[in-house]
């Protein structure tokens, strides 16, 4: 289980704040999504969080410790992080590159054991990538990168899992099957932020959402209150319509309002 806070947080790069007054309680067992618009601090967010850039003011924790006082290896045990866009430069097959997912459980030197392989494949098979398991990764199309980067992060087994804008190259299908192994997640007991542009996605799956908006936090709550008609209109400009299926809230951004 693990618990990550935010107080106070601001972030500058170079000249520019990025984050502002960062102030946000992170639980175990919750799904949130982590919404706004391009430029809005999404993925500073998540790379403050796991300290691979350094906040300007305020704090970051992971269960009371702060990040900066936790080793690169303690920190990728508690918290699995897959960026956004990420490129491949090393012919490896996909089960190896699966398996790097292990390292931070590994002492130097040291082999995938059999637990490890036993994570590997259960995650390979999580994400339906166990038929491309002797592919050379880089070799495969964006959409089965996706799928197998994924898999990576799962591997590691930590109890929290950061995820950004995993929908972009992904067909339909797989998109729900992604939300879904997520959702899954999160009610295992995990704590999963994800980023999303996927609102559709962020209102029927998440169990919170935070909206950013100029780096600030403007919205924070259940689905269905964060993405309200004046919310949407003040940070997206736009308008959208809200229906249901069941139980299974819809949205679907319908027309530019300014």
């Amino acid at each position: 289980m693990v618990t990550i806070t935010c107080r106070g947080v601001d972030v500058e790069l170079g000249r520019q704040r990025i984050l502002a007054g960062i102030d946000l309680e992170f639980a175990p067992g919750t799904l949130v999504g982590v919404i706004g618009p391009n430029g809005a601090g999404k993925s500073t967010l998540a790379r403050a969080i796991l300290n691979l850039i350094p906040v300007s003011a305020g704090s970051v924790t992971i269960d009371g410790a702060d990040i900066a006082r936790l080793s690169p290896a303690e920190l990728a045990r508690r918290i699995a992080y897959l960026p956004q866009g990420q490129e491949l430069h090393w012919p490896l097959s996909v089960e190896r590159l699966v398996g790097l997912g292990r390292l931070p459980h590994l002492a130097p030197f040291s082999r995938i054991g059999e637990a490890d392989q036993a994570a590997i494949e259960a995650v390979m098979a999580q994400t339906g990538v166990l038929a491309l398991r002797d592919r050379i990764a880089n070799e495969l199309s964006g959409g089965e990168r996706a799928r197998v980067m994924l898999a990576r992060a799962l591997a590691t087994e930590a109890a929290a899992l950061i995820v950004d804008e995993p929908l972009a190259s992904l067909d339909p299908g797989h998109q729900i099957d992604v939300m879904t192994l997520l959702a899954g997640r999160a009610r295992a007991g995990a704590l999963v932020i994800v980023v999303l542009h996927d609102l559709a996605a962020a209102a029927r799956y998440c169990d919170r959402l935070v909206l950013l908006d100029g780096g600030s936090v403007v919205g924070d709550g259940q689905p269905a209150d964060v993405l309200s008609e004046d919310a949407l209109a003040a940070v997206y400009g736009i308008t959208a319509w809200r229906g249901e299926i069941g139980a299974m809230p819809l949205i679907m951004p319908l027309n530019r309002c300014r």
